[in-house]
């Protein structure tokens, strides 16, 4: 295939290095312009290289990020792929994708994030339970040799034990039952916080992946749960809060807490419209602002 002139000087600067995300942001413009039509065979990796300026690995992990929202089909190391078919394809706009409880629509997505060469997870959530389960599959994928990230760096924002929760909070607002609430949260928090950086962290000696595992704690409780992916994903989802009973000890108390796996997941994607750009980057500047400012060094223990 023949690449043409106009693809072969992409914005007017053939050599200059692109990231795989650079790429599949002209590949998907293309594919939804009609440049690149349904049923159409793509060019071949290398000449998809020599376009871009990029090496190969690059325009793999671009196709891959086209196949995982359904634009490509046959994306493999070897024949070209296939533009797919409008009616196999997912949704042009995240904004149209159906909103999904927590622990149905984030594991598929971290897991898909690694597929990168160095994955990058922000996470602000109330105890990192969803987060902590999300994980599992590519650890799995990981140890099973199927993926093979370089770099792995996690940061996670966390209520600090030192406030008064919002929620979970005893319906019953006495001092005995408030204090049992807490320190059963602030047990939850640390032990799936251990948890999470134990099984990241195992990476290192395992299969020599440079990893980062960073907890701070926010001198609030967070309403809204959010999941920051690879630079380029925002999940977010609103706590929203039930009465209802727990077991805490020998006794029963009556709450007000957030099931965070049920809350409903909203995806946004960098270079899907203006609105879902403009809320990944300013999630992003909302997450650091916090992590710079405002928040302190988190000890998961019991003190």
């Amino acid at each position: 295939m023949v690449v043409s002139t106009e693809h072969a000087a992409v914005d007017g600067r053939k050599r200059t290095q692109r990231s795989h995300r650079e790429v599949a942001d002209v590949l998907r413009d293309r594919i939804r312009s009609g440049s690149l039509r349904a049923g159409q065979r793509m060019p071949t990796q290398a000449e998809l290289a020599d376009e871009f300026g990029v090496e190969r690995g690059t325009v793999r992990e671009a196709l891959r990020v086209l196949q995982r929202e359904h634009l490509l089909s046959n994306v493999s190391k070897g024949s070209p792929a296939t533009v797919a078919e409008a009616s196999e394809r997912a949704p042009a706009h995240p904004g149209e994708v159906r909103p999904q409880p927590t622990m149905v629509g984030l594991a598929p997505r971290i897991t898909a994030a690694f597929e990168a060469p160095h994955v990058e997870i922000d996470a602000l959530c109330l105890t990192s339970i969803s987060l902590t389960l999300a994980i599992g599959e590519p650890l799995r994928q990981i140890h099973a040799g199927q993926r093979e990230p370089a770099k792995v760096d996690v940061r996670v924002l966390l209520p600090s034990r030192n406030i008064d929760l919002a929620f979970p909070a005893p319906v019953d607002s006495g001092e005995d039952e408030g204090s049992q609430v807490h320190r059963r949260w602030l047990a939850q928090r640390n032990a799936q916080g251990q948890v999470l950086r134990h099984n990241l962290l195992a990476l290192r000696s395992s299969h020599g992946i440079d990893v980062s595992v960073q907890f701070r704690a926010l001198p609030f409780t967070p309403p809204v749960k959010l999941y920051l992916i690879n630079g380029t994903e925002a999940l977010f989802a609103y706590y929203t809060l039930t009465k209802r009973d727990e077991e805490i000890g020998q006794e029963s108390l009556e709450m007000y807490d957030a099931q965070g796996t049920q809350s409903m997941l909203f995806p946004f994607h960098q270079g899907d419209g203006l609105r879902d750009t403009t809320f990944v980057e300013q999630s992003h500047l909302w997450f650091n602002a916090l992590w710079n400012t405002i928040s302190q060094d988190l000890e998961l223990g019991s003190r």
